[in-house]
């Protein structure tokens, strides 16, 4: 009997799942030059991998990459699995059997479909040795399910540093795909805008603004280090914030990095320059603010792991 999506509810960060409306609502949008070669990548490489990394920062949209390659492989009807890295480091008998209702097992017995492993650089070393074994064990027989695993660290420095495999980095990046950064394509920003304006206006039952052209340009002004997920974060609280029919600037608001130097850059005294730590400092506070003190969403936005996240709302150790 298949396994339900609600049957495996209690595993944490995993589940067999179809798009939500939070990932299905903007798709892979955009026209720039980066975008349409991703698409270009997707067309070709869907239908014949078998395992694949896909590498980005976070928020540029790997899951959208992921179920895109899904569907393009001929996945529509076959399941989508999603589970994150640090999940793996359950489910694992002494013994080296799976435990039932893991996903370890699911590899076992899935016949179709994809599995999105997200951050695999979370995964600890027995876990990459256990998934090492699972995907030689499927090449040496009838192939299964596709894997596509994604990081948004280099994992070939992971490797050199000792706490990746090496092994198995090369099994997974046989094909690898590099997601650019938001900050590299703004011509993007409009379409994404638009598209996620629409979006949150549906869901919240409000009229759709009109994107202001100086709302535009400010958007594409920023460098969004947060990518896709922080642009849309922002214009999910403009939408909320916004009465008008227009979604102006002064309804955006974008957590900043640049530090106010006073007079330091006129000939003042350096001590009115704040330390580099103070900055970020306050930069990870704001938009711990902004994310109504959710650290998951904070770290994505960052562009940081939760770990890094918490060892830095945690100081320095005493001394």
């Amino acid at each position: 009997m298949p396994i339900s999506g609600q049957a495996l509810g209690h595993f944490p960060g995993f589940g067999l799942s179809s798009p939500p409306d939070e990932i299905a609502g903007y798709e892979l949008v955009g026209d720039s030059a980066a975008t349409q070669r991703l698409r270009q990548k997707i067309d070709r490489i869907g239908p014949h991998f078998r395992t694949l990394l896909l590498r980005g920062e976070i928020g540029t949209g790997k899951e959208l990459a992921a179920r895109a390659l899904h569907d393009r492989s001929g996945g529509e009807r076959a399941s989508f699995v999603h589970c994150h890295g640090a999940s793996l480091a359950d489910g694992i008998h002494g013994e080296g059997t799976a435990t039932t209702g893991s996903p370890w097992h699911l590899m076992g017995t899935q016949r179709s479909g994809t599995f999105f492993l997200d951050s695999v650089e979370e995964m600890p070393l027995p876990a990459q040795q256990f998934l090492l074994e699972t995907l030689d064990f499927q090449m040496r027989g009838q192939p299964r399910f596709k894997m596509i695993a994604a990081t948004c660290y280099n994992l070939e420095r992971m490797v050199a540093a000792g706490r990746f495999r090496p092994d198995l980095y090369h099994h997974l990046a046989a094909i690898e795909i590099v997601i650019e950064p938001l900050r590299n394509r703004p011509d993007d920003i409009p379409a994404l805008a638009r598209r996620i304006v629409r979006r949150f206006s549906d869901l919240y039952s409000k009229d759709e603004p009109a994107l202001q052209d100086d709302t535009l340009r400010l958007l594409m002004g920023h460098s969004w280090p947060g990518n896709v997920r922080e642009l849309e974060n922002t214009l999910r609280n403009g939408v909320l914030v916004c009465d008008d029919a227009i979604l102006r600037p002064q309804h955006i608001c974008i957590a900043e990095l640049t530090p106010s130097f006073g007079d330091a850059g006129m000939g003042g005294p350096s001590a009115s320059i704040p330390r580099l730590q103070d900055v970020i400092d306050r930069h990870v506070v704001k938009v711990l603010q902004a994310c109504s003190g959710n650290k998951v969403r904070a770290a994505e936005m960052l562009g940081i792991s939760r770990s890094t996240l918490y060892r830095m709302l945690e100081g320095p150790p005493a001394a």
